[in-house]
């Protein structure tokens, strides 16, 4: 069966997401800059929402839009928030944080990893900043340290899909970890496009149809 991970905005439309399919729910604020961090009681309300209807919830914690290189002090929100994830019963989290040139910060993601403290955590679209020839060996690093997934589009997000930067990194994860495809996947394209690449997860705010 296709896993359909909805990513939206805030709790606005969460009961239509679930009523038209959503399998899971990646939930953040700010979509206009890629998703930052809800409030609390965003947080709390949605998980108690979804978990009703046995929707698992991933919770974005990004302090900021922009680039993913971040600061003791953002760090320090960071961990906060993935301290309240956890309290409040998120399912998973997405993050990720790189250096200055475009490598994992694998210091600040071991402590964030250390801080989610059990939870799935998903390596999100930072990861397309990543040099192509640098990223087997930021998934083979990501494997190492029990990152569950990769949300890539396989390049910029303002291009159409790269299915092959795709595919190659599904190759290299070799289950290991699952490579989740999104950006441009609807409703109308989510089969074909998961069938073609080999994926049993697509992730986007139109997997399951238009909102609202």
């Amino acid at each position: 069966m296709l896993i359909k991970e909805v990513c939206l905005e805030n709790f606005t439309h969460l009961p239509q997401a679930i009523r038209q399919g959503a399998s899971r729910i990646e939930l953040c604020d700010n979509l206009a800059v890629g998703g930052t961090t809800v409030s609390h009681g965003v947080m709390a309300e949605a998980l108690r929402y979804a978990h009703e209807k046995d929707v698992p919830v991933f919770t974005m914690i990004r302090p900021r839009g922009g680039n993913f290189v971040y600061n003791d002090l953002e760090l320090r929100m960071m961990e906060a928030d993935l301290f309240t994830a956890q309290q409040l019963g998120a399912d998973g989290v997405v993050f990720g944080c790189l250096t200055a040139d475009n490598q994992i910060d694998e210091e600040a993601m071991e402590m964030l990893l250390g801080a989610a403290g059990g939870m799935e955590v998903t390596f999100h679209m930072a990861f397309d900043s990543i040099p192509a020839a640098d990223q087997a060996a930021a998934i083979d690093w990501l494997v190492e340290h029990q990152v569950s997934r990769i949300l890539t589009h396989g390049g910029p997000l303002s291009a159409p899909l790269n299915i092959s930067a795709v595919q190659q990194s599904i190759a290299t994860a070799n289950k290991r970890l699952t490579i989740l495809p999104g950006g441009g996947i609807t409703a109308d394209n989510a089969v074909t496009l998961a069938t073609q690449l080999g994926s049993n997860e697509v992730h986007g705010t139109k997997v399951v149809g238009t909102l609202g």
